[in-house]
């Protein structure tokens, strides 16, 4: 699934070609993704004029306007590809629109005023769409009860020691928590937990003090990384111009069992286990 890197960054490619456009077309594919799309859809969105694109955990939130929001998470597969100007995309040249010869699995094509195609594809449905009325945001059932932003000023140790206080899950499980903070994932919770020097089995309420400290500016700074590399590219997510991410080529935990240790000094070799079912990749050596 794409964690808060990857959304980040289709947000960023698809900024710029929707901001200050209007959706002229929209062509919704199929009634239903993971859930049904909400009532009204099409009609909400034909002619509104796009004002942001912006990012609530792994949301993308696209603001409109007249005050409504569309909402897209990109579930296990999602994935949108643009095409500047009307091209038409690969497979689909010699057709004007190219909406009639949309790939199987395009379920929205919006379409703006200058005539770029923005096209959402999602072999496996898990994604979802939803429109916010204005004004209603915090009240959203997707999005209330979300943690801080693991990238802003809201997160802090302070903030960190004080959510975990009195957790007596395991530290990898609390990060993965949305209300103790909002859009981390598998892959990145694996990378600061290596970077911190802690243990993914330590117990959440004793990551306080310092451990606290060292764990949220190891979740910053790999977030930051793999922002600047366009994200992980793993099964299916690329970005929104079509070009895969690189972080992936970075990762020091996640996916290397039986690898070296890479941190200075750490004779360690990475082990993997099961956490909430899922993989956690940790160094036992050096993560206390």
């Amino acid at each position: 699934m794409p964690e808060l890197p990857e959304v980040e960054t289709v947000c960023r490619g698809l900024a710029p070609m929707l901001v200050g456009r209007r959706l002229s077309r929209i062509d919704q594919r199929r009634p239903d993704l993971r859930f049904p799309f909400p009532p009204g859809f099409v009609d909400r969105l034909t002619g509104a004029m796009v004002t942001a694109v912006d990012r609530r955990a792994k949301y993308i939130l696209i603001r409109l306007s007249d005050g409504w929001t569309w909402l897209v998470h990109l579930g296990m597969s999602g994935r949108f590809t643009i095409t500047p100007g009307g091209r038409a995309s690969s497979g689909q040249a010699g057709h004007n629109s190219g909406w009639a010869l949309a790939a199987p699995h395009d379920h929205v094509i919006a379409e703006t005023d200058d005539g770029a195609r923005i096209v959402y594809n999602d072999v496996r449905r898990f994604g979802f769409m939803d429109l916010i009325p204005p004004g209603d945001e915090a009240g959203n059932k997707h999005l209330s009860g979300l943690g801080p932003e693991p990238l802003s000023d809201d997160f802090t140790a302070e903030y960190f020691s004080s959510a975990l206080a009195g957790k007596r899950t395991p530290i990898k499980a609390a990060l993965l928590d949305q209300r103790v903070v909002a859009g981390l994932g598998n892959i990145y919770i694996c990378e600061a937990l290596w970077r911190s020097g802690i243990s993914p089995r330590r117990l959440a309420a004793s990551v306080n003090g310092k451990r606290a400290e060292r764990l949220v500016g190891a979740v910053k700074d790999v977030l930051a990384a793999a922002i600047d590399a366009g994200g992980s590219s793993l099964r299916d997510y690329v970005q929104a111009t079509g070009e895969l991410g690189y972080f992936q080529h970075s990762w020091d935990a996640y996916d290397r069992e039986g690898s070296a240790c890479r941190r200075d000094g750490c004779d360690g070799v990475i082990r993997r286990i099961v956490q909430s079912g899922r993989s956690t990749y940790f160094c036992p050596k050096h993560q206390r």
